[in-house]
């Protein structure tokens, strides 16, 4: 598997099993080694999301999102040009899982302080030269920046996509396996949580460039070639 170097722009991008990108996020390459991938994005980063979707994330009203599930069944959806906000973002990504571990950093007045762990449950990357795709399952577990409490998030609306088929059997049992994975990095400290205390002191550098999408004529669809 060829590695990304530090400083590149890759693109994560979230593919349907019918070919059809999700979304699309670009996002800076911290490290890449036979562990895991660790990439970040900050305030302002390029994005591409659902217009549904766009449209819950700016007013809050959750059921929107879950009409964008119903366009998402349906395979009938269109991207908008957005950034992502608010927050700086890194993200660990093994290969072969079927979970991302991501922290998000907040301001605070005086500076950025860890808001939160969030483990993302999603397909494993499939990776080409201009970044990765996977494909997001809803479900999420949220862990307190000290690791000392969890919760889950999201079980509602994975409840509706699996009705609505876009989870099928399989891949429920593939989350499954991963949630146990997940809890027992936790249990551990390993993974990330290893270095905790490394990732919590982590910020985006202000003199970095900010993340940007390649440009597209039209609505991408799978990545073509060989992929590892």
């Amino acid at each position: 598997m060829e590695s990304f170097n530090a400083g590149e722009t890759v693109v994560r991008r979230d593919v349907h099993r019918s070919g059809r990108v999700w979304s699309e996020q670009a996002l800076r390459v911290i490290a890449d080694t036979s562990e895991a991938l660790v990439t970040a994005c900050a305030p302002g980063a390029e994005a591409r999301w659902p217009t549904l979707y766009a449209k819950a994330r700016a007013n809050g009203d959750r059921s929107v999102r879950t009409e964008a599930f119903d366009a998402m069944a349906t395979g009938e959806w269109e991207l908008a040009d957005s950034r992502w906000q608010e927050t700086e973002l890194l993200l660990w990504k093994q290969p072969g899982a079927w979970f991302s571990v991501n922290a998000f950093f907040v301001s605070n007045g005086v500076g950025r302080r860890l808001r939160n762990w969030y483990v993302n449950f999603e397909r494993p990357s499939v990776r080409d030269a201009a970044g990765f795709d996977t494909f997001d399952l809803t479900v999420d577990l949220v862990i307190d920046p000290d690791l000392s409490q969890y919760e889950w998030k999201d079980v509602d609306e994975y409840a509706h996509v699996r009705r609505l088929g876009i989870v099928t059997d399989t891949e429920h049992q593939a989350v499954d396996d991963a949630r146990a994975q997940a809890l027992a990095m936790l249990a551990d400290r390993s993974g990330p949580f290893k270095a905790a205390a490394e990732w919590r002191s982590w910020r985006w550098d202000p003199t970095w460039p900010m993340p940007r999408l390649p440009r597209r004529t039209e609505d991408p669809g799978p990545a073509s070639g060989p992929r590892s």
